[in-house]
């Protein structure tokens, strides 16, 4: 096999290779360039130890140095290069105790999570696959290197990443691999929130966020997101629904774009549904109150895996408004777009497009009808660029206080009345009605 290797990683393998050591490509990158994908990195794998590579290149950085890994740059761009090594010990199911260097090219890749990610290449000797990656790549199979209660138990933060490359490569999980996965899941009460977040959005985000019930049925939602357990055994009595609230929120995630803050915002849109749950005395489920309630879990939660603070805002007021009723009349969208805000509201109504399109065919294309009205009513009043927020008002606190109006907070107050007037209608969005108007009502009276 073939691999073109970009200028810069075949200059360090050469590099390397001439003044006497072994280098590879290695991991992601070669099975990403095999699959017809383009790598997001390339890393390499060398005999050279760590300051025998930075004497070889004229700028480096220490990027790792005491686990063997030295950052090449070239053209402004960071390449990991890493001594093979033999990791010791975990004490922590995430981090090695210690490593120590080999010159066994065989070795280093015997130590890495997945077959798939296990092999190495360069223009010498083509690809190194000791552990039947390229098997595993043509069956879609994501498979341990060797033993997988062992690499599970080295770190457990591969037990996600198992489901994540699954996903986001549309392969099965090794079945011994999976029951590994299943007895060690609880080990992931170990790994920090930051990079159980990183590998649940990659999974979220990836064209099968569905695979989300792999990690259910594994027990890692039981340790990661207790509360999508949860949601996965609440059944929904109602017309509207003909799922269980998780294998609806599992549905919603396919039916809207691959974005992060749409995903996340599917995946936790009904997550207080379980706590709100009520059963009328025809038997009918109710969940009253759940988009509030879901609101304020989803900071929580947001919080808790340690998110940013305008992916949480986001996310946040969407799933607070997902369940919000806008009726299709022009100052009806006018105002919602005024209080869910501009950049926030196309996002809400694809929120309500894909929490529609999960839910049973009880009233769906009455429903549809209706939100579709909305996104038109949306595109008229965008385009006609009709005042929605108070940036657009024709009156600010500057013309106000040149109008004899006190500093202070009742400028506010005053602003917010106008902007409500011209939401209702927006011709008034005129200066001097607006003048003539805090005239009459805060000034002559």
């Amino acid at each position: 096999m073939i691999i073109k290797l970009p200028k810069d990683v075949k200059y360090i393998i050469d590099k390397l290779q001439e003044a006497g050591y072994e280098a590879y490509a290695v991991g992601g990158c070669v099975r990403d360039t095999i699959l017809g994908r383009c790598p997001d990195d390339w890393d390499i794998t060398t005999s050279a130890k760590p300051l025998q590579i930075k004497e070889l290149f004229k700028s480096t950085i220490d990027t790792g140095i005491q686990h063997g890994t030295v950052t090449v740059m070239r053209s402004h761009i960071g390449y990991e290069v890493t001594t093979y090594r033999v990791d010791g010990e975990y004490e922590d199911n995430r981090h090695p105790k210690e490593v120590q260097f080999t010159t066994s090219l065989i070795e280093d890749l015997k130590r890495r999570d997945f077959t798939i990610n296990a092999m190495a290449y360069n223009e010498t000797e083509g690809l190194v696959d000791e552990f039947g990656g390229m098997d595993d790549l043509n069956a879609g199979i994501v498979r341990c290197v060797g033993e997988p209660m062992d690499r599970f138990s080295e770190d457990a933060l591969r037990i996600m990443r198992a489901v994540r490359f699954s996903a986001q490569l549309g392969f099965s999980i090794d079945p011994e691999t999976k029951e590994a996965a299943k007895k060690l899941h609880k080990n992931l009460e170990s790994i920090s929130a930051e990079r159980i977040n990183v590998e649940l959005t990659k999974l979220l985000v990836s064209d099968h966020p569905d695979y989300i019930l792999d990690a259910y049925d594994m027990g890692i939602m039981d340790v990661v997101l207790p509360e999508f357990s949860h949601c996965m055994v609440t059944e929904q009595n109602n017309p509207h629904h003909c799922y269980t609230v998780g294998e609806h929120i599992i549905k919603s995630m396919q039916a809207v774009d691959n974005d992060k803050v749409l995903r996340y915002t599917m995946l936790l849109h009904d997550i207080a549904k379980p706590c709100y749950k009520t059963t009328d005395a025809n038997g009918i489920d109710h969940f009253h109150g759940h988009a509030k309630n879901g609101a304020s879990m989803a900071h929580s939660i947001m919080r808790r895996l340690r998110f940013d603070n305008d992916t949480l805002y986001k996310v946040e007021k969407l799933v607070l408004n997902h369940d919000r009723d806008i009726e299709t009349t022009r100052s009806a969208v006018r105002r919602a777009i005024s209080q869910v805000g501009v950049d926030l509201f196309p996002l809400l109504l694809k929120v309500k497009q894909a929490d529609l399109k999960a839910q049973s065919e009880y009233k769906q294309l009455e429903k549809q009808e209706k939100l579709g009205k909305v996104w038109s009513l949306y595109y008229e009043i965008t385009n006609a660029n009709e005042c929605v927020t108070l940036a657009q008002l024709k009156m600010n606190g500057h013309l106000l206080i040149e109008m004899g109006i006190a500093p202070g907070p009742r400028i506010g107050l005053i602003l917010h009345e106008l902007l409500d007037i011209v939401l209702d209608n927006p011709k008034y969005n005129d200066k001097k009605y607006l003048q003539d108007y805090v005239k009459e009502k805060y000034i002559d009276a």
